[in-house]
């Protein structure tokens, strides 16, 4: 695949960005991919077992359509890549490319840029007019309803709508396309991409409801008198709470994903007042938790304009250079910095949040204490609070984005009355996503809990053809 010293001659190419005193002034992308990319696909060095197959959830192809990129074979790279994951124009842009991480040449130096290729193929595709509907030739007669338009609900609808099944998507919210919508800024996203797809599944036969929040709008079970089979793709959108002094005291905590959604929600053009939106123009924030939605506060904050922006992770600081001898093909735990993170702000590790402080009911500051890790007997890493390590951070908005816990109980999960897990997912397995209710199944996020959007796509793949061979007895769908 691709040139077999290729990984040797070229060196990896990466996105540009613009000057950070550009992209904060505005909500739009501002990365550009390499013009280079036969040669960044030259870098696969056929390496016999692509363990890139196995880091990435959805098992793309990938040395094929390195190989073919390479080649200026860019419309049957396309079909490969397709062929394992519906939206790869999602993936291109907010996976984190666990496939780079297992990439043979990583090992020795720097991955084959995979993802970017990825992004590549699939935007060349889009330029080219070459993706349109693919509406099925016969219909089944059988009606899916889909709860939740996440990548898991998409992927599944436009599976089941290919091979003839009158398929209908609801979504509680006004736009389609679940957290990807809301819940992923548009400096990193931009919602058009949503869009064209959206139309693509139109053009497919798949309908869309917006506003209908199942459970509250219309009742679960009447989904049950109406359709087949029903797939439940609601996401875990429970948020983890700090239940800590002061929490229920004080004005300007907020969980992430309602700045985050407000934000997005004005930037597309809705109207919300600003008693109602939250705000970090000239405010000291705060941002609990160190992950990608904590990175995407940050983004958001500085582009308001505010005074400052601090970082805190409970976890000690990530090695800046993981031992690959170890770790690879895994995931590994290293020192990641974002964007977002590059534009400004202040980031601490192994710190705990201990108190709310505030004034007239408002939050003005948080008190902290640093914590040291180790592990006991049994290999289990323990939490120890450090005496006398206590300091006090100013905060006049503070923004938990500690991650979700569960689906949202309230509602239609307990108006069904399907089995949870332990964690408080709906239960359902890999083999045939199955609830405990008949006729209903469950992926993505709200069956796996909070994850990443291509094990969404992944799940609501798998689940398609579940339902598939449900409905008519036996499926070609792939998994």
């Amino acid at each position: 695949m691709g040139k077999p010293t290729g990984f040797k001659e070229y060196s990896r190419e990466n996105l540009s960005y613009a000057p950070v005193a550009d992209r904060i002034v505005h909500y739009n992308e501002f990365s550009k991919l390499p013009t280079d990319m036969a040669t960044q696909g030259a870098r696969c060095m056929d390496c016999g077992i692509p363990f890139c197959h196995n880091g990435c959830p959805v098992n793309n192809i990938i040395p094929d359509w390195n190989d073919l990129v390479y080649h200026g074979k860019w419309r049957e790279a396309l079909d490969v890549l397709h062929s394992t994951n519906n939206f790869p124009e999602f993936t291109g842009r907010i996976c984190p490319a666990p496939c780079e991480e297992a990439c043979t040449v990583n090992l020795i130096g720097d991955a084959v840029s995979i993802k970017n290729i990825e992004l590549s193929i699939i935007e060349k595709g889009w330029q080219e007019d070459w993706i349109t509907p693919q509406p099925p030739e016969h219909k089944s007669g059988k009606k899916v309803a889909i709860v939740g338009s996440g990548p898991a609900g998409l992927a599944c609808a436009q599976q089941l709508a290919r091979v003839g099944h009158d398929v209908v998507v609801y979504e509680k919210e006004n736009r389609v396309g679940g957290l990807m919508r809301y819940g992923i800024p548009n400096f990193k996203f931009e919602k058009h991409i949503i869009d064209r797809r959206i139309a693509q599944m139109r053009g497919e036969g798949v309908n869309f409801m917006a506003d209908t929040h199942i459970g509250i709008d219309l009742s679960s079970k009447d989904l049950l008198n109406k359709y087949d089979a029903v797939v439940l793709t609601g996401g875990a959108e429970k948020p983890r709470d700090l239940p800590i002094e002061g929490r229920d005291e004080y004005s300007g905590i907020h969980y992430a994903m309602e700045f985050l959604t407000k934000n997005t929600k004005r930037v597309l053009g809705d109207e919300i007042a600003d008693q109602n939106f939250i705000s970090a123009k000239d405010k000291h924030v705060v941002v609990i938790g160190g992950g990608d939605t904590g990175s995407d506060c940050i983004g958001t904050s500085n582009r308001h304009g505010a005074a400052s922006v601090t970082q805190l992770e409970i976890m000690p600081a990530p090695p800046e250079t993981p031992n690959k001898l170890v770790t690879w093909p895994n995931w590994p735990m290293k020192m990641r910095t974002s964007t977002s993170q590059d534009e400004g702000c202040e980031r601490d590790f192994a710190v705990t949040t201990k108190r709310f402080v505030g004034e007239n009911g408002k939050v003005t500051a948080i008190e902290c204490a640093r914590v040291d890790w180790s592990q006991d007997e049994k290999g289990q890493w323990q939490m120890k609070e450090i005496a006398g390590s206590e300091f006090t951070l100013k905060a006049d908005l503070v923004l938990l984005a500690m991650g979700f816990v569960h689906p949202i109980h309230e509602g239609m999960i307990e108006e069904l009355e399907v089995e949870k897990d332990v964690r408080g997912n709906v239960a359902a397995n890999t083999e045939d996503y199955k609830t405990s209710l008949d006729k209903v199944f469950a992926a993505g996020d709200m069956r796996r809990g909070q994850s990443l959007v291509v094990w969404a796509i992944r799940e609501g793949r798998q689940a398609a053809h579940a339902v598939d061979e449900y409905l008519m007895g036996s499926s070609n769908l792939p998994r």
